[in-house]
């Protein structure tokens, strides 16, 4: 009986640890990510058919390289929450990891795809289809992508909200979750009932900025709240 209670209580200071250390890696990863697109080139300086882009190789994908640790982190961190879930809502918590993996192997392919295939194809004058795939065209595959891998993680989010909500932070933590889910959608609404088809880049822009407000946010709250738990355990 001691030993099974050892067990136990060294699975959940891992757990508590591996929490802990996502979280912290995805707040930093997301505010440097968040540095690094706020100094790309802005949609609309470009123009079609966006072949002259070689020049802005690598400050304007740089950022995307540093968006590889944070969607690592991020499926990571909705892991580990997932598996705090108690029995009645360990379903919730199932969910939010399976929106959390959609969401990352969407963005994880198309930033590495971007930096990948773009730069090199122009290096090399292999421009057939370069117009549907590059960043600085509003319409896209790339910014089509953005916005579903982004929708999809805005949705994990509603779902892991469902696990907190005992204690002043974990209230905290589930409030910002699920406006960010309720922002996420209010303005793609909004976005199309004025743009329709022809969003260009302005849903993907508040689309991001919503999301990874959030996993800055509450990547701090919660490298709070696993590290309380961690000690609070030991």
């Amino acid at each position: 009986m001691n030993e099974q209670n050892t067990t136990e209580v060294t699975s959940y200071s891992a757990t508590n640890k591996v929490g802990f250390y996502s979280a912290i890696v995805l707040a930093v990863a997301t505010i440097i990510a968040f540095g690094l697109a706020i100094t790309a080139t802005p949609g609309g300086v470009v123009v079609y058919p966006y072949l002259d882009t070689l020049k802005l190789f690598p400050k304007d994908y740089i950022w995307m390289f540093v968006s590889i640790p944070l969607l690592l982190s991020y499926i990571i961190l909705m892991i580990v929450i997932s598996s705090l879930a108690k029995n009645d809502k360990r379903i919730f918590g199932q969910i939010s990891v399976a929106f959390a993996i959609i969401s990352a192997v969407i963005l994880l392919s198309n930033y590495f795809i971007q930096f990948s295939v773009i730069p090199v194809s122009l290096l090399n004058n292999n421009t057939d289809g370069i117009m549907l795939l590059t960043q600085y065209n509003p319409s896209s595959i790339f910014i089509a992508l953005e916005e579903l891998g982004y929708i999809m993680m805005a949705l994990s989010f509603a779902f892991i909200s469902t696990i907190f909500g005992k204690d002043r932070l974990g209230r905290s933590i589930k409030l910002i979750f699920i406006s960010a889910f309720l922002l996420s959608i209010v303005s793609f609404v909004i976005v199309s009932i004025q743009y329709g088809i022809n969003r260009g880049y302005i849903f993907e822009i508040a689309v991001i900025l919503i999301t990874w407000l959030t996993l800055i946010i509450n990547g701090i709250l919660l490298s709070i709240f696993f590290r309380k738990q961690y000690f609070i355990k030991q």
